[in-house]
């Protein structure tokens, strides 16, 4: 039963992580590789998802990714992170995505995504149930609500057995 579950605030779930954009991490035009971007995404995610369940998470789905602007050799990549909504096992993170010039400080939006996070059981790496997650600010019950109804989106858009 869902009141049986452990309830876990969302903003206990809350990530920011900090990269700065190295020669390695570019194309041949100076810019930031989309993969690594997606990379840095994911790592992001996994971390919010991660403190949300308490266990292991592992990537089980991520939405439409569109990429605002480049983000040059040299700049600071600052992505912020939370879960939006938990479901029984999975939830959902959304990950914002700002470039920061080192000299001026200005940022400025690079790309936005959810991604779907299922937790697993440690001894047997079968889907774990996660705790409730509680929204308290507007911002996050806006954020829950809207994620309540890409869920049941994903749920739709699924084939159905013949």
């Amino acid at each position: 039963m869902s009141e049986d579950r452990e309830r876990r605030q969302i903003s206990r779930s809350e990530t920011v992580m900090n990269e700065m954009i190295m020669p390695n991490d570019a194309n041949p035009l100076g810019n930031l590789m989309g993969g690594r971007l997606m990379h840095f995404i994911d790592i992001a995610a996994a971390i919010a998802a991660g403190r949300h369940a308490r266990k292991p998470v592992v990537t089980a789905s991520v939405d439409k990714l569109d990429f605002h602007h480049p983000v040059v050799v040299g700049s600071v990549l600052v992505l912020k992170s939370s879960v939006n909504y938990a479901g029984h096992t999975s939830m959902e993170t959304g990950v914002k995505v700002w470039a920061e010039d080192r000299a001026t400080l200005e940022r400025y939006h690079v790309a936005s995504a959810y991604l779907t996070f299922v937790a697993l059981e440690p001894s047997t790496g079968r889907p774990a149930v996660v705790p409730i997650a509680v929204p308290r600010s507007a911002e996050q019950k806006r954020r829950y609500n809207d994620a309540e109804g890409r869920r049941k989106a994903r749920i739709a858009a699924r084939p159905h057995p013949q």
